[in-house]
Order: C-alpha cells, then sequence, then structure tokens
C-alpha cells in the first residue's frame, strides 16, 4: 500500500494512493484518524482500512491536484544518520565509524514534497543528500533484536538531508547545521514494508540537481542496516509510532566534490529510491 499526507483546509489528510488519485482515509473510513502518526498510536491497521476505502465510493481526488504536508505531521523523533554508507564516509575523508554518528531534526525543519528548500540569508554552503527514511509503525521494545527489529516498521520513504555545510562544521555536533528551517524534505509517499525487500535492501537511491545525477547508489551499500539501526538506537530510547529514521546518504554530496557545488536559488533538486517514489524540491533563498 502507499499512503501520503495532503493539506485540506490547511490540515493534514492522510491519504491512500491508488494510481494517480487519492482516497481520504478518515472519509472513507471514520475511524481512521486524518492523521498518520496518530493513526499508527491508535494501533490502526491501515491495510485493512485501505482495502475498505478502496472498496468504498469515496471520492477520488487527483494526486496532481493536492498540496502535500511532511508525510508524518510532527514526529515525535526524526533521528538522523551520519556517513552510513562506505563511499560517502571515505570522500568525507572518514573510515568506517565504530558507531553510528546520529542526530536529531526538529520539526520546523522539515517539509514536503514541491514545497522550496531556502538558501539560508547567512551561508551559500548549501548541500543535498539523498536518504531512505524509516517510518516506525508500533513501539519498539528496549533492546530488540536485529531479527525482530523489523517487525515495527511500518514503511519506507524519501528525504533529503539538505545540510549547512559551513553551521555543521562550526561545532563538533551536527544539530545546527541540519536543523534550518526547511531544509529536511520529507515524502511524497511511504510504501508499506510488505511491498519491498527486507530492510528495503538493494533498492537504487538517486539525487538529480537540475537533472544531473549527483548521487546514484544501491541502499545495500548502507553501513547500518535498518533491522541492525532500529536494535541499536533501542539499546537507548523508546522509538514510538510514527517516529521517523533517516538512514544516510551516499556519495556524490557537493561539499565533496571539485570544485565544490552548493544548491542556489532556482535549482530543482530530486532525490528518487527504486519502487519506493520520487521526492521533489525547488530551491529558493530566505525570504523569497
Amino acid at each position: 500500500m502507499r499512503f501520503t499526507t495532503f493539506l485540506h483546509n490547511g490540515s493534514p489528510r492522510l491519504g491512500l494512493i491508488e494510481g494517480d488519485q487519492v482516497i481520504d482515509l478518515n472519509a472513507a473510513v471514520p475511524h481512521v484518524p486524518a492523521d498518520l502518526r496518530q493513526a499508527l498510536e491508535q494501533g490502526i491497521d491501515l491495510n485493512e482500512a485501505a482495502r475498505a476505502a478502496a472498496d468504498s465510493q469515496a471520492p477520488r481526488l487527483p494526486l496532481n491536484d493536492l498540496q502535500l504536508a511532511p508525510l508524518v505531521p510532527e514526529p515525535g523523533k526524526t533521528i538522523c544518520l551520519g556517513l552510513n554508507y562506505f563511499d560517502h564516509a571515505s570522500e568525507s575523508g572518514r573510515g568506517k565509524p565504530e558507531y553510528p554518528w546520529f542526530f536529531y531534526r526538529g520539526k520546523t525543519s522539515l517539509m514536503a514534497h514541491e514545497v522550496a528548500g531556502r538558501v539560508p540569508k547567512v551561508s551559500e554552503r548549501f548541500d543535498f543528500e539523498a536518504e531512505l527514511a524509516v517510518v516506525i509503525g508500533a513501539r519498539v521494545p528496549r533492546h530488540v533484536s536485529q531479527a525482530d527489529a523489523l517487525d515495527y516498521v511500518f514503511g519506507y520513504t524519501c528525504f533529503n538531508d539538505m545540510s549547512v555545510r559551513d553551521y555543521q562544521k562550526r561545532t563538533p555536533q551536527w544539530t545546527i547545521g541540519k536543523n534550518f528551517d526547511a531544509t529536511g524534505a520529507l515524502g511524497p509517499v511511504v510504501v508499506t514494508a510488505d511491498e519491498l525487500p527486507a530492510g528495503a535492501s538493494g533498492l537504487r537511491i538517486q539525487c538529480r540537481l537540475n537533472g544531473e545525477i549527483m548521487q546514484d547508489a544501491t541502499t545495500r551499500d548502507m553501513i547500518w542496516s535498518v533491522a541492525e539501526t532500529i536494535s541499536l538506537l533501542s539499546e537507548c530510547l523508546t522509538l514510538e509510532p510514527g517516529d521517523v529514521i533517516a538512514m544516510g546518504t551516499p556519495a556524490g554530496v557537493g561539499q565533496a566534490r571539485t570544485p565544490q557545488l552548493w544548491m542556489k536559488a532556482g535549482d530543482v533538486v530530486e532525490v528518487e529510491i527504486e519502487n519506493v517514489g520520487l521526492l521533489r524540491n525547488p530551491i529558493l533563498a530566505e525570504g523569497a
């Protein structure tokens, strides 16, 4: 199944994608909350709800006419991995880390498909990072094993971890350079885990800037798999329904190129993951 979140009268609505159309799940199946995170928190079987919606006479809305919202409205946690591809760790001048480089993103940094990423006034070093993102579907018990970890994944989506590189490097912690407003694109759809290989492994992942391929890899090249990442996180904290994990980026980022390449106003950046979707964002200057 494929789901998205769109805006109706300024509020997010959970939608089921049918080809180039969308069914408002709450309108079709009223016991389903209109918010993806709330639906997951309540333990709603969204696959069953989707089948009921597909069989209903609920209106079908043209997908291209909808304004999309961040896929998970205000996730409780957005946890990101740095240096999780061997080639990216190498191009960054580092070997394989001994432990994942985790950092957080706040909700004001997140935006939707087709919403503009913003080049900040204080920096021109605005970079792209194509990533696979995991949406947690059920509360993960502490110290979950790798063998059981994938049982708690609802689905997968695309993420662009746009980074303000000079601010990222101003402190030993990356948080400030990863949390400028309108720099974390998420969506446009979440594909349920049952439709993809285990752990979404072996999927082609690309980033294109103005149509030119910048990053081209496979999720098989991740250092820490989805299952291992969830298991490691569960040693420390409780993952909850609607939490998002961004799994890191492959080689080809702008800061590692010669000459370095930064996104600027007027650019268009795309992240595409095989069998998951295409995330597209124009780039504008802050305040434009």
